[in-house]
């Protein structure tokens, strides 16, 4: 569908307030009920149908009533929502041409307020060539299976391709700048460069060549795979052919992941085949070039800073956290083992100081003379008083704790006696009501016995005259 911004300054504030709404609903309703669109936007009178109607007519809302009379967003819709946001915070001020078409997104020329180009990506999972987004990417952790909006998993897109961009610009990679983010839209400066596919002839390719395996190679180490690294997601200056950006990170996985070295090498292959078939360049011919070929395990070996355990890439798991973690513990033990040896060695010093300290002790404490082993040198056996003294300290303390126990025991159904009062007067007064709502039923039932007795002789016609004897 083709984004015609031109509907967005004849839109109220109403309209996108209902707009809100159906996407409020859509958290958990495929198809928004219209009385509940009319409840969340609380609009007077019944607004909500006469701006639905609008939203309808301009193919931002899609209208269904097969099972109950329900609305759904569009990605026209959606893009409202996004591009209208982006505005109220003032990142950008205009919408011009588009100037990017993918599988998964589109790319448009904005600018803001003071003229400054940026370029605007709109996320567009779902479409007929790449469907199968719920078994290729698990977008979807916590819950992968039931029901999941294609604007949804877009949204899940546009929010890893900025986490993602940012980290690795913070970190020296050539990436385009996240200025700002909403929903499925991703506000980046704009990179004059066009992609590698354009690019026709090169004046260096063996430096370009070396540039992109230093790229894959400095991914590897930051714990990531590109999935994508191909001569459409590298765009090459305008100016200096050798100055080179990376873009598109949505698919990224962690380098821990099942098919990692698999993916990695595919993206080694992809960029080969482009120097090779398209610019006709064979690196092993080059005797200049003095890049080697990346290898998966030694870069992952090289890891200086885990970017996908920072932002939970695809395939990091939680025993791959704790498996990194005790590489590092590790790490810091190996460095530490020497002043762990010397600290060992001062201690061992200083115990065998101190054990000659004790023998020197023992043998002072030997040299006792005979006459304190004599009976008569010994002090006099008060062990009957002691016994007698404790015996009459433990009855006083036994006693004192069942005076204490007995205290508590009273203060306890004092407190609880009001409670269990009015518990007791309330379990009287249901049994004598109980009591008299059983002798009501047993009085309804015996008089209903008593008609049924009395009734019980008489036939039809019984007791009527009969008009055909007047």
């Amino acid at each position: 569908m083709k984004l015609d911004v031109n509907v967005l300054r004849y839109l109220e504030r109403d309209d996108f307030r209902v707009l809100t709404a159906v996407e409020m609903g859509q958290r958990n309703h495929e198809l928004v009920p219209t009385p509940l669109i009319d409840a969340i936007a609380n609009l007077k009178r019944g607004g909500a149908l006469k701006r639905l109607k609008l939203l309808l007519r301009h193919k931002l809302v899609h209208h269904e009533a097969k099972k109950y009379d329900g609305f759904r967003l569009t990605p026209l819709g959606y893009d409202f929502l996004a591009i209208r946001t982006l505005t109220a915070r003032g990142s950008i001020a205009s919408v011009g041409r588009q100037i990017g078409v993918g599988k998964e997104s589109d790319v448009f020329e904005v600018a803001d307020s003071e003229g400054n180009v940026m370029c605007l990506k709109l996320h567009r999972l779902g479409r007929t060539s790449f469907r199968a987004v719920k078994s290729k990417r698990d977008y979807l952790r916590r819950g992968g299976g039931g029901h999941a909006s294609w604007l949804y998993l877009s949204r899940l897109a546009a929010m890893k391709e900025v986490a993602f961009m940012r980290a690795l610009g913070a970190r020296g990679l050539p990436v385009p700048e996240a200025i700002d983010a909403n929903r499925h839209a991703v506000l980046m400066t704009m990179v004059d460069a066009i992609p590698m596919v354009q690019v026709k002839t090169l004046a260096n390719p063996g430096l370009v060549y070396s540039s992109c395996l230093g790229m894959l190679r400095q991914l590897a180490t930051f714990g990531l795979v590109h999935c994508d690294y191909n001569e459409f997601n590298i765009l090459a200056s305008i100016d200096d052919e050798e100055n080179l950006t990376l873009i598109d990170f949505p698919q990224m996985i962690s380098a821990y992941h099942a098919n990692a070295k698999e993916l990695f090498d595919r993206d080694l292959e992809c960029i080969n085949r482009f120097f090779t078939k398209k610019l006709g360049y064979q690196p092993s011919r080059d005797p200049e070039l003095q890049v080697e070929r990346p290898d998966f395990e030694q870069a992952l070996a090289q890891a200086t800073d885990a970017i996908d355990q920072e932002l939970r890439a695809s395939g990091f798991k939680r025993e791959h956290e704790v498996a990194l973690e005790k590489a590092l513990l590790a790490d810091k033990d190996l460095g530490s083992d020497d002043d762990e040896e010397e600290e060992q060695e001062s201690e061992a010093s200083e115990e065998a100081s101190g054990d000659e300290e004790d023998t020197s002790d023992d043998e002072e404490e030997e040299q006792v003379p005979d006459d304190a082993t004599e009976p008569s040198a010994r002090p006099a056996d008060h062990s009957s008083d002691a016994d007698e003294a404790t015996t009459s300290d433990s009855e006083s303390t036994t006693d004192s704790l069942v005076e204490d126990l007995h205290k508590l025991k009273v203060r306890r159904a004092k407190k609880a006696s009001p409670q269990a009062d009015k518990s007791a007067v309330a379990a009287e007064k249901l049994q004598a009501e109980l009591k008299k709502s059983a002798r009501r039923k047993v009085l309804v039932s015996a008089s209903r016995n008593a008609m049924k007795s009395k009734n019980a002789g008489k036939r039809k016609g019984e007791g009527k005259p009969n008009t055909k004897d007047w």
